[in-house]
């Protein structure tokens, strides 16, 4: 099974993320992202960070888990180029917890993609069965 694959849309790029089920396919989605910025497989997972997510749905989840790659993306001046999701459903809607690795930008070594403003709710979709299918767009 491949891992993602990009869509074309006007002035801002699509992806579709897929897994064996839902972990796998956040975390695929996290390596189309970086591969949106960079090519990953030049991204050396050196540092490792840590973060926790809730949120009400699991769109939304997806939402905030790319929102918050973006902003250690910008404020650790990082890509990350490996990703360990695991979620599950509580009360109230979905915990996160995930684990990524990377290392610092060095635009002298890494590839210079294209820049992600911002992450959109625009078209992002979750669709399960025999497995995960992820959709999103991204605004550059």
């Amino acid at each position: 099974m491949k891992k993602f694959e990009f869509f074309d849309v006007t002035a801002d790029i699509g992806f579709y993320a897929y897994g064996n089920n839902l972990n796998e396919a956040f975390e695929n989605a996290g390596l189309a992202l970086f591969n949106i910025i960079s090519k990953t497989d030049n991204i050396n997972p050196i540092t490792s960070k840590s973060f926790e997510i809730t949120s009400e749905d699991k769109v939304s989840l997806l939402y905030d888990f790319l929102e918050e790659l973006l902003f250690l993306h910008e404020i650790e001046f990082m890509l990350f180029s490996e990703f360990k999701v695991m979620i599950d459903k509580i009360d109230d809607g979905y915990h996160l917890n995930a684990t990524i690795e990377g290392e610092d930008i060095n635009w002298d070594k890494h590839y210079r993609g294209d820049e992600v403003k911002a992450i959109t709710f625009h078209k992002m979709n979750i669709v399960e069965g025999n497995a995960v299918k992820l959709s999103a767009i991204v605004d550059l």
